[in-house]
């Protein structure tokens, strides 16, 4: 089994979202990451970064979240380039894993048409409730006709412990991470945006855009855990951390 770190775009927000101490006039540059993971019982995506048409026109999609949340990638710098790095097509991909589904987390998911959708039934639930939108849940990014299965507590993905699911809520009501144990290179938490900086969990602190503090800091609970017991932790927006790591036809196994 292999994981490839692919890029979904690249934000740049104020930087007090997410340290609460920053200047309000300070900004900060995010990468939005995605995973590939490569097996032999199918390939599998963990989140799907922005929709490519935002590079150049994100209000058109977004509408006033543009304004909080800006796109400064490329055209070329989305998921499905990457994936065209790697040797596949959006065709070759199996299981689609939405963390949850805010923009920059499932924006490529229309182009993955023969791909079953996995999320927490919580997540799917917000999304589709009639403030939906207004809590950031853009319908042209998560609702698709692809086959959508829902979890509600830990899940194994493949059946065999490579790839688990865990509800990891705060962020988001359904927010989920992902353990990935590879046999040379160990295990991995995708932490996504239930962690979204390293800041955040050695601070144990919550960005402004959390949904749920309370739960939110039980999930950062649960992630010292997990990297207790010698997971490293994969960050949803760390750039230092996305700029150390091995990216695109380079992998982990």
């Amino acid at each position: 089994m292999k994981m490839h770190a692919l890029s979904g775009g690249r934000l740049k927000m104020r930087k007090s979202v997410y340290l609460p101490a920053a200047e309000k006039t300070e900004t900060i540059e995010l990468p939005v990451t995605c995973y590939l993971i490569r097996h032999e019982q199918g390939n599998i995506l963990f989140d799907t970064g922005c929709h490519p048409s935002v590079a150049k026109n994100a209000e058109d999609r977004w509408g006033s979240m543009a304004k909080v949340m800006v796109p400064i990638n490329s055209p070329q710098d989305n998921l499905i380039t990457q994936l065209d790095s790697v040797g596949l097509k959006p065709d070759d991909i199996d299981v689609v894993i939405n963390s949850h589904f805010h923009s920059d987390h499932c924006g490529c998911n229309e182009f993955f048409k023969r791909a079953t959708i996995f999320c927490h039934l919580f997540e799917l639930e917000a999304a589709q409730a009639e403030d939906g939108l207004q809590k950031g849940y853009i319908p042209k990014d998560w609702k698709h006709a692809n086959e959508i299965k829902t979890i509600t507590g830990q899940y194994d993905l493949l059946g065999n412990g490579k790839v688990v699911l865990l509800p990891l809520p705060g962020h988001t009501p359904g927010m989920i991470g992902a353990m990935v144990n590879l046999d040379k290179d160990g295990s991995f938490l995708l932490a996504s945006d239930a962690v979204p900086m390293q800041a955040n969990l050695d601070l144990e602190l919550n960005p402004k855009n959390t949904w749920n503090p309370d739960l939110s800091l039980a999930s950062m609970v649960e992630v010292r855990r997990i990297q207790s017991g010698g997971a490293k932790i994969l960050f949803g927006h760390d750039d230092a951390q996305w700029q150390s790591m091995r990216k695109g036809p380079a992998f982990y196994e």
